[in-house]
């Protein structure tokens, strides 16, 4: 039972965690040798895989919230949410696959490859199967043994958290298509996408709230916990946690994907006048109309 929880020990509770720093220093440490193999590389890119992403992966599990995850509901819900949706954003932002792509070993490169185009990976890769597993994952969590297991074995914690992190990871390197991918979608697809995910999460936040089913009640009463929030509130504060933080970390995802569609229909743009601009030069007909001109749409309306 850790001291209880203040607004000092917030801040100045810390744990070493030591599967947490072995994939910190691993994953860190290959990024930044794979970055100065490639040069150049995009400093945005960085400050992603860094900050938002191995940064609040420290976050979720060297800091207060891996200290208190066991004792209180909110704080489990709070390293799940990051977990799940922060963390794998942050790294899917930096673009790692392209970078094992450019750097890694020939023979792992191959064989990425090869599950990337076979029928798996084009069956993970699409955006339905990647959002049912994010929106799964946490009912599933909550609403079966799996919770209460997390709870008690610090193998089963270890591996659930890693576990979150790629499903997420999983989730965003095929919504954000900054990496290869098996097939490109349109982002507006994503968009849509993360406003049904939105009514998901109130979903899930609002079964906890009312719900009068507390999740690991015996875990958490056998804890004889005498600070803090009671069974109930504190179940109540973790619900509002997955409702409000999920959403409010759905808000840099869209603001991700606002970014990508600007920056792909400038490119596009940009294409269409170069092609257009070269057929001018060349004297082709100017008479005809501008949709048989336009690289996307001439083979759509092609003169019979």
């Amino acid at each position: 039972m850790p001291e209880p929880l203040t607004l000092v020990t917030a801040v100045t509770a810390w744990t070493a965690d030591p599967v947490s720093l072995l994939v910190i220093l691993v994953v860190g440490g290959w990024y930044w040798r794979a970055v100065r193999r490639v040069g150049g590389w995009p400093r945005a890119r960085m400050i992603a895989f860094y900050g938002a992403g191995l940064g609040t992966y420290a976050i979720a599990t060297l800091s207060s919230i891996g200290v208190y995850a066991d004792t209180l509901f909110f704080m489990r819900a709070a390293q799940i949410i990051l977990l799940l949706m922060v963390v794998p954003l942050g790294l899917a932002l930096g673009a790692p696959f392209t970078l094992l792509r450019d750097t890694g070993p020939a023979a792992v490169v191959v064989r990425l490859r090869s599950l990337l185009h076979s029928p798996f990976g084009k069956v993970i890769a699409f955006p339905a199967t990647a959002s049912v597993l994010l929106i799964a994952t946490p009912w599933l969590l909550y609403f079966t043994a799996w919770y209460p297991t997390v709870l008690r074995s610090p193998v089963v914690d270890e591996l659930t958290r890693l576990l979150l992190v790629l499903i997420g990871l999983v989730y965003f390197w095929s919504r954000l298509q900054l990496d290869p991918v098996p097939r490109r979608f349109h982002h507006l697809v994503s968009v849509w996408i993360t406003l049904v995910e939105v009514v998901g999460d109130a979903t899930l936040g609002l079964t906890l709230w009312f719900s009068g089913h507390l999740v690991a009640a015996d875990y958490y009463q056998a804890l004889g916990r005498t600070w803090g929030p009671d069974l109930h509130t504190d179940q109540i504060f973790g619900a509002g946690v997955l409702w409000i933080v999920g959403d409010l970390a759905g808000l840099p995802f869209l603001g991700a994907l606002l970014n990508r569609m600007t920056k792909e229909d400038a490119k596009q743009a940009k294409e269409i006048d170069r092609v257009l601009d070269e057929q001018e030069a060349a004297g082709e007909d100017s008479d005809r109309p501008w949709w048989e001109n336009d690289p996307n749409l001439s083979e759509r309306f092609k003169r019979g």
